[in-house]
């Protein structure tokens, strides 16, 4: 939704309806973010792996989910990664600069949370279909059967 909101425009008009439009695409920003942060704190819950902590958390998720490691291959591609980068740091500008946001400047963000919507779904299955491939059983009716034991 930040994505059309961004192309509804109306950001330049004085009063209360450019300062809703301003703080409507600032908002579906944010929570943009933060739902694909909740997701991807629910994928390392569910692999057993600790979320990560300190100042620099939201950053470190990032690196730690693009990463493959012993155990696991990488959550996310080096696209979707960047992607996810690019809506943090708006969504760290946005939280601290309500005063002196520059929509103009929105752009690659708005990118950037394009593709997340476009990519993240797909990415999230593949990832299952890597670690958890559905068991062949020769009945070919696609029900899954892997550890999840339901479609994939």
């Amino acid at each position: 939704m930040a994505v059309e909101l961004h192309r509804a425009g109306g950001f330049e008009v004085e009063g209360l309806d450019g300062y809703r439009a301003n703080m409507a695409f600032m908002h579906a920003m944010q929570s943009g973010h933060t739902s694909f942060e909740s997701a991807m704190l629910r994928i390392l819950n569910m692999l057993g792996e600790e979320k990560p902590t300190g100042e620099s958390w939201h950053r470190d998720l990032i690196r730690r989910i693009s990463r493959r490691l012993p155990d696991r291959p990488a959550i996310l591609d080096e696209a979707t990664a960047a992607a996810a980068e690019e809506t943090r740091a708006f969504r760290n500008l946005a939280t601290r600069s309500y005063d002196t946001f520059a929509v103009e400047r929105a752009d690659p963000a708005v990118a950037a949370a394009g593709i997340l919507a476009d990519k993240v779904e797909a990415v999230v299955r593949d990832f299952r279909l890597r670690i958890d491939p559905p068991e062949e059983d020769g009945g070919g009716d696609g029900s899954g059967g892997g550890m999840s034991g339901g479609p994939v």
